[in-house]
């Protein structure tokens, strides 16, 4: 089960305490202080990975934590600072502070994101000596790690998209065109969640089928609707046996539009699939019905190799041309 969604609370580490000692010794009865500094605690960053796929760790996960920094010690020995740690998430993985609301995109795999702060050690008694005061009996304890209350959004980040209503053959075309193996079936909601397959150095997305209503919930495309925003190009599949293919279109691209406006103006492809099955003579008036629409179509049998290789080159076109 693909998870794409999770609620759960970082905690940064908290900063060692400052020490109040005083120098003691075999020469030295009493001595002056030499409490140390404590340490700073962890700091909590994400960063993204390719090794990631969605957010299935956080799923039984509620709380990341960092560790505290070391108390200061006798002799003027600072305490160690805590080491970060460093939370790697997909790729498109959005990222918002419940609190104040602030959004982080994950984007790349170099760039880790400061969530948390940690907090900073407290100074020994050391450092309150004065003139005045030769013998300070107190030390500054160290200040909380910041605690955040976050909400993780996965939006897949692929080149292409398919899409369609159920059954427009998505899975069939992505184990052609790419090295993915979706389950494949001829009953609805087939596919249950979104499949990654590469052509080439080029990510293609299989979303979920569409149904009328799934901008409001309906059938299974709201949940997987947000990740076409994050593709290039769309490869909208229409099965062209379908007695209403113009419907077909019409009710994705409406789903699309009530969802979110922007989605309606990605580059996009309309694909006539299972040509293997359908009436040549009506083929063609639907093409033209398109053509006239300035729509870019084209058309494809997974059994007919001469198909596949002219979809394939089309797309790396339109992608090398962005």
């Amino acid at each position: 089960m693909m998870v794409d969604n999770v609620t759960f609370i970082v905690k940064a580490g908290n900063g060692g305490n400052g020490a109040a000692t005083f120098l003691r010794n075999a020469r030295t009865a009493k001595g002056g202080p030499d409490g140390g500094n404590g340490g700073n605690g962890g700091n909590i960053y994400f960063q993204g990975s390719n090794n990631v796929n969605d957010l299935s760790e956080f799923r039984f996960k509620k709380k990341i934590s960092a560790e505290d920094g070391v108390s200061g010690k006798s002799k003027k020995l600072f305490g160690k600072n805590a080491s970060s740690t460093t939370t790697y998430v997909p790729l498109g993985t959005q990222i918002t502070d419940i609190t104040s609301q602030n959004v982080y995109e994950i984007t790349d795999i170099t760039t880790p994101i400061l969530l948390a702060h940690g907090g900073k050690g407290g100074r020994g008694n050391t450092e309150f000596k004065t003139a005045t005061n030769q013998a300070p009996k107190y030390a500054e304890k160290g200040s909380l790690g910041e605690e955040k209350h976050l909400f993780l959004s996965l939006r897949l980040i692929a080149d292409i998209g398919l899409i369609g209503l159920p059954n427009a053959g998505k899975s069939s075309l992505l184990a052609v065109l790419t090295n993915a193996t979706p389950k494949i079936g001829d009953y609805p909601f087939t596919t249950l969640e979104p499949n990654i397959g590469m052509m080439g150095k080029y990510a293609l997305a299989d979303i979920p089928g569409l149904i009328e209503g799934a901008s409001k919930g309906k059938g299974l495309g709201i949940g997987f609707l947000k990740h076409i925003e994050k593709t290039k190009i769309l490869l909208h599949c229409i099965d062209s046996s379908d007695e209403n293919i113009e419907k077909a279109y019409e009710t994705v691209r409406k789903e699309f539009e009530e969802y979110s406006p922007f989605l309606i103006e990605k580059e996009e492809i309309i694909l006539l699939t299972k040509t293997d099955i359908s009436d040549k003579k009506v083929l063609e008036k639907i093409i033209d019905v398109f053509i006239k629409r300035s729509k870019k179509i084209l058309t494809c049998s997974i059994y007919d190799d001469k198909s596949i290789e002219a979809l394939k080159k089309n797309v790396k076109n339109m992608l090398c041309s962005d």
